[in-house]
């Protein structure tokens, strides 16, 4: 810069003065100097750009582009000047690094890709790429962004999987959300789109093929490690992510249920669509509207594959998915429905379903929903199902149906005849036809609802023996029958008193006679009246009659 200023101060004392002598002692340089700038200027070349001098460095210049041309740019500035020293330069290593530096420069220039600005056209392009979404209870999720070229329209849905089901499955709720079907969608290198690559050229999947053929869309696939192909849709990822994953960043809280994160990408979708866009400065909803016309028409059916596999329903009116057993409506058994999890639900699909409301024609319908379970532990429900009253429930038990005029005559006394039956029979009780022909009897005799209330009783107590409904008929018949009310009396308890066992742990004295002998008649001294002890010696142990 201050070269720059000192050559702009000596062609302005040269417009000053019109001398090359005066100019130059005005500038305080030689007048040569003056001359030469002067002579630049008039010739139309910049008077400030620095001449080329000759430095001891270019005679080792092709050299230099040699290493930086093999490396392909990544050479070392210092491995290149110790390769010059060997050589015989005697500069220094900072002139080599400069060096270096302007020859990888030219080579990128010239190695540089230019891009020519894609002028996108309505119903044209629909774009898509995969983006990690945030953890659902520690299970690892994926987001599906989607970004309509022209219109900038996105639709991002959650998901658990990157499978050929899902991702058909996916494109029809992208389509059938933009209301129309593009030309083109472009997406990245999956197995799941491109199979292989052969010469540079992308073997497409057999099954992606069909789903565009259905849909009237051509699928093709980016060149491989070049994302500036789909640029739109790795935005969409980047946003997408910034707004939804859980980070430092934005403060979001952990997704507890995965129904929590599906609401978050919709209500994503709507605030990104509403708002204007920066390059079309309108919202991506209003042109949608516009480029809607240029769509293609949706086919009222989505490809089979977005359903799922298929199952086959059993006898039991329940499929089995991933070794767990499924139940669908009855009216669906030995016919295929479609099976796929979406998020922590089974999703079950039928097509023109023989169900109320639907027939032939009708279309895909969801014919059943339920909760991921895991296996030995099936998904039952009831409603899938007739009611108890016309087939075996759950629990195995059964309707007592007559198959006789004696049974049907026994079974219409009620439902406590039906419940007598039932619990006789798990009993294993004796003479069960015998008992039930007597309470047909019974019948006749008393009111049968009084014989089939005590059946009922007789049922819930488990009295099955001879006589037990006759002795029950006949108490409850003398339930309601007036009594006087007996009452025990205060005065007298048969609680037994105390005084029994007052004395229990107390020694009572040794009982005497008035002579002052104990009971057997000795002294207490243990002596008889004589003198003697019980074995008839005196004190001193001798014998009274002296010594035989």
């Amino acid at each position: 810069m201050k070269r720059d200023e000192e050559i702009m101060e000596i062609l302005e004392a040269f417009d000053l003065t019109g001398s090359y002598r005066a100019a130059a002692e005005l500038a305080g340089c030689d007048h040569h100097t003056v001359a030469r700038y002067v002579a630049l200027r008039e010739a139309g070349q910049p008077p400030v750009a620095r001449e080329h001098r000759a430095r001891p460095i270019d005679e080792y210049l092709d050299k230099i582009e040699e290493l930086v041309v093999r490396s392909d740019g990544r050479v070392r500035a210092d491995v290149v000047h110790e390769r010059l020293l060997a050589m015989g330069f005697t500069g220094g290593e900072r002139t080599t690094r400069r060096t270096v530096a302007q020859v990888k420069a030219r080579l990128r220039a010239g190695q540089r890709r230019v891009f020519r600005p894609w002028v996108v056209e309505p119903g044209l392009w629909l774009q898509w790429d995969w983006g990690e979404g945030p953890r659902v209870a520690g299970r690892r999720t994926n987001l599906w962004c989607a970004w309509l070229a022209w219109s900038r329209f996105r639709v991002v849905l959650a998901v658990f999987d990157r499978t050929l089901p899902t991702i058909v499955a996916c494109i029809d709720t992208t389509l059938r959300r933009l209301g129309g079907v593009p030309t083109y969608a472009l997406t990245d290198n999956e197995r799941t789109v491109s199979v292989d690559h052969v010469a540079g050229i992308a073997v497409r999947h057999p099954e992606i093929v069909a789903v565009g053929r259905h849909y009237g869309m051509t699928i093709r696939t980016c060149v491989p490690a070049d994302p500036q192909s789909k640029g739109g849709s790795e935005a969409t990822v980047r946003i997408s992510k910034a707004d939804l994953v859980p980070t430092a960043a934005n403060l979001l809280e952990e997704y507890r249920t995965f129904a929590q994160l599906e609401t978050a990408c919709r209500s994503f979708c709507e605030q990104v669509n509403a708002r204007p866009h920066r390059e079309t400065r309108r919202p991506p909803v209003e042109a949608l509207a516009e480029e809607r016309t240029r769509l293609h028409p949706l086919p009222d059916r989505p490809f089979t594959v977005a359903f799922g596999t298929t199952r086959r329903v059993n006898w039991d009116a329940t499929v089995s998915v991933d070794g767990v057993r499924y139940s669908v409506p009855h009216q669906l058994v030995d016919t295929r429905v479609w099976v796929r999890f979406h998020g922590d639900d089974l999703v079950i699909t039928a097509v023109d379903a023989p169900l109320e409301g639907h027939g032939p024609g009708s279309g895909p319908t969801e014919v059943a929903r339920h909760a991921r379970s895991t296996p030995g532990t099936p998904s039952i429900r009831d409603e899938h199902y007739p009611p108890p009253t016309t087939a075996a429930n759950a629990a195995g038990e059964r309707t007592p149906r007559a198959g006789s005029a004696a049974e049907a005559e026994f079974l219409a006394l009620g439902p406590g005849a039906a419940s007598w039956l039932v619990e006789a029979a798990g009993a294993g009780a004796r003479g069960v036809r015998r008992k039930m022909a007597e309470a047909v009897a019974l019948a006749k005799l008393h009111p049968p609802g009084e014989v089939d209330r005590a059946l009922g009783t007789a049922a819930v107590a488990g009295r099955f023996a001879e006589n037990d409904v006759l002795r029950i008929l006949a108490h409850q018949a003398g339930r309601n029958v007036n009594k006087p009310t007996i009452r025990a009396s205060e005065d007298h308890s048969l609680q037994p008193g105390t005084s029994a066992w007052s004395g229990f742990g107390i020694t009572p004295p040794p009982e005497t006679d008035p002579s002052g002998l104990d009971p057997a008649g000795l002294d207490p001294a243990g002596l008889d009246p004589a003198g003697l002890d019980p074995a008839g010696l005196d004190p001193a142990g001798l014998d009274p009659a002296g010594p035989s």
